[in-house]
């Protein structure tokens, strides 16, 4: 776990989230060149129906591309958190046998101009550029979004698996135990991003009763919590296990 990197790609997740296009695209906004000054952005994707928008640009200090999704917007939280309580894992993950997951958050990214668009500008920066590699982020539903997107570049586009690293924050659970292990065996250099008080890393539910037909976290978290002594207050960061069920983290 690299803390510093966490830092960085957290701002990337902010970021994305704005919706002046302009300020996006020249890379001035607030959130932007305060701290990364080095970014550039290729291409930024909407998909007005969903209200999912991502950016697809190029870090030299990372040497990197890097693909930012937008989480949940104030206005839908409501009813996607609802649906998150009540989903049932309801889709087979392609070409892998007793792998299930979460239909919405596949069909947002597969199934959706999101993907199309993300692959394009990608092709489009290593028309010049060679040699770069792959840093997905995202918070909340981003989250998921992102995570289905490293998943799709080495799985479908054939990256190598040292190339692509993902940064998370405080996502939902994608799927059950055989994708979760099926995720991580393909992304080693995955890192979730969980806080004390965040409810969506607990959704869907965890219901260890349901064995492999319960949703199942990907390792590894990272779970950022409070510890208080006396009057004074910390706030620490755990690296947890590697089951990414890890009963002494956020779950």
């Amino acid at each position: 776990y690299n803390r510093t990197l966490a830092k960085i790609m957290v701002r990337y997740a902010s970021a994305v989230y704005l919706d002046d296009s302009a300020s996006l695209l020249k890379w001035n906004c607030s959130r932007c060149n305060g701290v990364i000054k080095d970014f550039h952005v290729t291409a930024l994707v909407i998909f007005l129906f969903f209200f999912l928008q991502a950016f697809v640009g190029v870090s030299e200090s990372l040497h990197a591309i890097v693909i930012a999704f937008r989480g949940t917007q104030e206005n839908s939280m409501a009813n996607w958190m609802e649906d998150l309580y009540f989903k049932e894992l309801d889709l087979n993950y392609p070409g892998t046998k007793d792998a299930k997951v979460h239909h919405g958050f596949y069909s947002a990214y597969h199934n959706t101009s999101m993907r199309a668009s993300i692959m394009a500008a990608i092709s489009y920066i290593e028309q010049t550029r060679h040699g770069l590699k792959y840093m997905v982020t995202g918070h909340s539903m981003g989250g998921a979004l992102a995570s289905f997107c490293a998943l799709d570049l080495i799985v479908n586009y054939k990256v190598s698996t040292d190339d692509v690293e993902i940064v998370t924050f405080g996502q939902p659970r994608l799927g059950n135990t055989v994708f979760a292990k099926f995720f991580s065996k393909h992304l080693p250099r995955a890192i979730r991003m969980t806080h004390g008080h965040d409810m969506v890393p607990h959704l869907p539910p965890y219901l260890s009763f349901l064995g492999a037909r319960s949703y199942h976290h990907f390792a590894r978290e990272v779970w950022i919590t409070t510890l208080s002594i006396g009057i004074l207050t910390f706030e620490y960061e755990r690296v947890c296990d590697s089951s990414g069920e890890d009963p002494t983290c956020s779950r």
